[in-house]
């Protein structure tokens, strides 16, 4: 790009002398430092400015120089050799000496670009405060290599100086003709400053390695962090529980207006079944209790002791304690293996070998050598007293058995059917509802789910898998019918593809047909049928392509979700089939699941359910929809995750909980929410995907968070004890 063609930008020559060589980067060395400009570098700024020539004093008594980003789409700082390319393929990392000039956090976008046009990239959010050393590693990285989804808390004191590692880098680059880095700022509303300092290269690896050492202590909590309920000892352990379990008993006691299945009191009364089961009732949804009550299920997903488990084998070094062989708390270790080709392994290290219990050690620390009976009893009278009804899914079977709290069960289907992907494939690729060997694996699964469960009125109901991939990210066709799309790319032998095929010869009879329809040179249908066939994008001049691609996708989920309700039919004919718990989705698979399915559910992560689909798509359909999981997780607990829906600190997560509890009420549609989940996820990931969230009610200590508990519960007994409201004339 030519330098005229950016707007404004300003290019400062900071070189004693102009026309340099090529720099040949070793570990650590300085190239350029904005106080002193003396090295054969060339600042180009747009949309930015450096509005002193002279240094100013920082925060920390740190000299460095102002860099000010303008209000605009992308203003950038861009740093290159005078000619030629730097050298950096001795270097680990680059390194910038910076500092946050504003009171707030800003985050700042990091490229760094090759002379092949390769470009590594990495966002960073920068406190207020003293001056950091920013170091971005020269190749891509992330905490999944270190078998977590997001790494420890950044800046951290590293011999004596605050370093800000980025922790995640995407892309490529020759590090030997490095030719440019550019720091920008994405879209800001005012003026936005950073100080600056020493630029260049160093060293990476120690940093690395001392950045994941022992941040586990002997608890499983963060070692380096503080928050109001971090344990320290065992008798803090024991004195913490004995207080919760008189809090427990006084708010036990209190009479909260449900009926034995924690239907509401308040309301409509509905023919007692002696099922759960839903009904329309005045322009509002409601599931019903086997007595006849009004129920709003108010759930709480992976309520179990079996779920806290943690690789240690071959990262030894980021835990400070774990316990020696013949120690008592030794039981708490285990083997297995969850290496898988899956969107949620991909990129992961540490995914198989030892692993260690924190959360099974930290209730023997507590309670003493643990049974089943104690931890479910306990776990029941919390969900009970913080106004919880139901038990959703991935939850401890125990927990079933003893009728107190109505339950969920997935119906996981399993087997060797074909599979078809649709690019981002989490859990793994669609089953193929059309090869008959999934409609052996779908009555195999309904049979042994509902083997133990036939005739229990505690059951609310059956969730046809879990966020199955009907479509891939984004909005763009080849995403939105990326189903259809791939199944024409296959082979043959797929069932999906030649049920695809039939579909398109009835309609159109011959090769002729499609092609005009299509808008395509076709020259024999036997061309459909070879791997890697490529259908058009849907255009207003051949509406068709859409109609097809749309009428394909229908038939497939009308395919997997009526064998599954029939199986169900057949096996659990008292129990509702609770839909199919979408994550990402399509129109028709929604319309499908409203066919054969009792109950539509989804999986919102977003401020409100509103926000999540479009609700009068859904109101056209006219289903209960149940909200199967949401959180609201926060950075300041322990582990390093915030979730998916993330807000700043934990005192926002009850105030987070009752905004969503209350637009959900308003919804006449929504017959239920369910929180995701009952406890943190270990702070080094948990055995399945490495996911460590403090998204729970409860902490990997055993620890309820008791602000939050206490806002969770007064949201939930208002509904409890007011009954839902009425529907508003016009639907929100």
């Amino acid at each position: 790009m030519p330098l005229s063609s950016l707007r404004p930008l300003a290019v400062f020559c900071v070189a004693a002398v102009c026309g340099v060589s090529t720099v040949q980067a070793a570990a650590p060395q300085t190239l350029y430092n904005f106080v002193k400009p003396m090295d054969v570098v060339q600042v180009i700024t747009q949309d930015a400015t450096l509005p002193s020539l002279t240094a100013e004093v920082g925060a920390g008594g740190e000299i460095l120089r102002r860099l000010t980003f303008n209000p605009a789409a992308q203003p950038s700082l861009r740093l290159t050799p005078q000619s030629g390319s730097w050298d950096w393929s001795t270097a680990g990392a680059m390194s910038l000496r910076l500092q946050n000039a504003m009171d707030w956090a800003l985050t700042l976008d990091v490229q760094i670009e090759s002379a092949d046009g390769k470009v590594l990239n990495s966002r960073i959010d920068l406190p207020a405060g003293p001056a950091q050393t920013l170091l971005v590693p020269l190749q891509a990285t992330s905490p999944l290599a270190q078998g977590m989804r997001a790494g420890p808390p950044m800046p951290w004191t590293y011999e004596g100086r605050s370093v800000l590692l980025a922790s995640t880098v995407t892309g490529e680059l020759q590090a030997s003709q490095v030719v440019a880095v550019k720091l920008s700022l994405n879209q800001p509303n005012a003026a936005q400053s950073v100080l600056l300092g020493r630029f260049g290269v160093q060293d990476v690896a120690p940093v690395q390695q001392a950045a994941y050492a022992a941040i586990v202590d002997a608890y499983g909590q963060f070692s380096r962090g503080q928050w109001p309920e971090k344990i320290s000892s065992d008798a803090q352990l024991k004195t913490a529980a004995s207080k919760e379990q008189e809090q427990l008993k006084a708010w036990l006691a209190q009479d909260s207006q449900r009926d034995r299945f924690g239907g509401l009191l308040q309301g409509p009364s509905f023919d007692a079944s002696g099922f759960f089961r839903s009904e329309k009732r005045d322009g509002r949804w409601y599931l019903v209790t086997p007595e006849g009550h009004p129920f709003y299920s108010l759930g709480v997903n992976t309520v179990t002791a079996s779920n806290s488990q943690t690789y240690v084998e071959g990262r030894e070094s980021m835990f400070a304690a774990l316990p020696k062989e013949g120690e008592a708390l030794a039981t708490y270790f285990g083997t297995a293996d969850n290496r898988s080709g899956t969107g949620a392994a991909k990129g992961r290290g540490f995914d198989h070998g030892r692993w260690f219990d924190f959360y099974g050690a930290n209730l023997e620390r507590s309670y003493g050598p643990q049974t089943p009976e104690r931890w479910v009893s306990h776990t029941l009278d919390r969900l009970q007293a913080w106004g919880f009804n139901t038990i959703g899914n991935w939850s401890e079977p125990a927990l079933t058995a003893a009728q107190r709290v109505p339950y969920s069960l997935p119906l996981l289907i399993r087997g060797d059917y074909a599979t078809i992907s649709t690019g981002l494939d989490w859990w793994g690729g669609m089953p193929d509802p059309f090869d008959p060997r999934f409609a052996m694996a779908t009555e195999r699964a309904v049979a042994i789910a509902s083997r133990d469960h036939r005739d229990d009125p505690w059951l609310l109901g059956y969730f046809a898998d879990n966020e199955l991939a009907w479509a891939d990210q984004g909005t763009e066709p080849k995403a939105r019918y990326a189903l259809a799309y791939n199944t024409l790319r296959l082979t043959t032998d797929v069932p999906a593809k030649r049920a695809f095929l039939k579909q398109l010869r009835d309609k159109y009879r011959n090769h002729q047909g499609l092609s005009k329809a299509w808008g395509i040179d076709l020259p024999a249908w036997e061309l459909m049928e070879d791997p890697g066939f490529q259908a058009p994008l849907p255009s207003a001049e051949f509406p068709a392509i859409e109609a097809d691609l749309q009428r394909f996708q229908r038939a497939f989920a009308d395919s997997y979700f009526k064998t599954i309700a029939d199986a169900l039919d057949w096996h659990a004919p008292n129990h509702l089939l609770l839909g199919g718990r979408f994550a990402i989705s399509t129109p028709e698979a929604v319309a499908a699941c409203a066919q054969y399915c009792d109950v539509l559910s989804f999986n919102f992560y977003t401020r409100e359910p509103q926000h999540g689909y479009d609700f009068a798509a859904l109101r056209a359909l006219d289903k209960p929809v149940l909200v199967t999981e949401f959180h609201f997780g926060s950075r300041d607990r322990g582990p390093f995750w915030g979730g998916v829906s993330e807000v700043y600190k934990e005192e926002e997560r009850g105030a987070a909980y009752a905004h969503f509890l209350k637009q959900a009420l308003a919804e006449p549609l929504i017959v239920g929410v369910h929180w995701f989940q009952y406890l943190d996820q270990p702070v080094s990931g948990r055995l399945l995907d490495g996911e460590n969230g403090h998204l729970g009610l409860v902490g990997i200590t055993d620890r309820p968070f008791q602000g939050f508990v206490e806002q969770v519960r007064k949201a939930n007994l208002s509904v409890l004890k007011n009954g839902l409201p009425a529907p508003a004339a016009s639907a929100p």
